[in-house]
């Protein structure tokens, strides 16, 4: 069933849920090795964690593991179940990471030690309670939109998911002043603003405190990559594809801690060299955002619901 013109696409933080890949777990193989080769790389159980009612789930250290290890086992368990080999990929900042591994550009046991490390060093990088991240809502709203609003106050792009969302992120304390300006500036464009359920201000200006150390990181733990292969995976730090340099690659990782997400640009791109994508994760917000630009993502979060994709593109 294998097509060179399909595309996967992950979700990131904020798609966990307790139970997440269990149904794989419990009907594949292939699933129950990839949650026991996480643990093994990890010295902890990462299935007990994603299956039980455990509040670690939501603390961005195990978060970020948790949702690559649901990921990737759900993936293998699709390529066991219908030969699906697509040959493009892309993830929402952390689904990166994940974009990588099924691509086969980053070893899994390495990818699960870099999120367990890359989630605690996003944690550590401001005093709990300093950050805070909003959605912005409404209707063909831009980034040049929001820049000149936000020039002033410590707030910047965070992500930029779609023609109707851009998440911004900063100082807890300034975000009621940026929202105010938003909702002044967008009054007759019916906007709303959601606060994130976040321990810290991802993709802002203050997680470029740790780029060197992460960097460090991704030195140590991407020595066996295949870098070339990454031009078929979309980078959230250009918006394009991946040069297939390592060092490029490396750079690219490090600098999306501390810039926004272009996952529109990164949507575009995709959508451009892909016949078929699938959203494979434990939710499914970018099916969403591929809908505000009329292209089709069918999301796989459930054995049933891959059978249910699966029986739709033979139809």
């Amino acid at each position: 069933m294998g097509n060179s013109r399909w595309a996967a696409v992950f979700p990131g933080q904020g798609s966990q849920r307790p139970g997440m890949g269990k149904d794989f777990y419990e009907a594949l193989h292939v699933a129950r090795t990839t949650f026991e080769e996480a643990s093994d790389a990890l010295g902890w159980d990462v299935a007990a964690l994603c299956f039980g009612e455990d509040e670690r789930l939501n603390l961005t250290e195990y978060t970020q593991p948790c949702i690559l290890t649901t990921e990737i086992a759900m993936f293998r368990s699709l390529q066991t179940m219908y030969d699906f080999q697509p040959s493009i990929f892309a993830g929402h900042s952390l689904g990166e990471f994940t974009a990588l591994v099924a691509a086969g550009v980053l070893p899994f046991p390495e990818a699960v030690q870099i999120v367990h490390l890359r989630g605690k060093l996003m944690q550590a990088a401001t005093p709990v309670g300093f950050g805070a991240m909003s959605a912005v809502i409404a209707d063909r709203v831009a980034e040049e939109d929001l820049v000149p609003l936000l020039r002033d106050l410590p707030i910047d792009i965070a992500n930029i998911n779609s023609l109707r969302q851009i998440v911004i992120s900063g100082q807890a304390e300034a975000m009621p002043e940026a929202e105010k300006r938003i909702r002044e500036a967008f009054v007759d464009r019916g906007v709303r603003l959601v606060r994130l359920n976040v321990s810290a201000p991802f993709h802002s200006r203050f997680m470029r405190a740790i780029a060197d150390e992460f960097s460090k990181i991704l030195q140590e733990k991407m020595v066996g990559i295949n870098a070339d292969l990454a031009k078929g995976v979309a980078s959230n730090y250009t918006g394009r594809f991946h040069s297939g340099n390592g060092e490029d690659l490396r750079a690219a990782l490090t600098f999306q801690l501390g810039h926004p997400v272009r996952w529109r640009d990164n949507m575009m791109a995709v959508a451009g060299a892909a016949g078929k994508i699938f959203e494979i994760g434990p939710g499914r917000p970018l099916r969403e955002f591929f809908k505000t630009e009329g292209v089709d993502c069918q999301s796989i979060m459930t054995i049933a619901s891959a059978e249910k994709a699966m029986e739709n593109v033979n139809s």
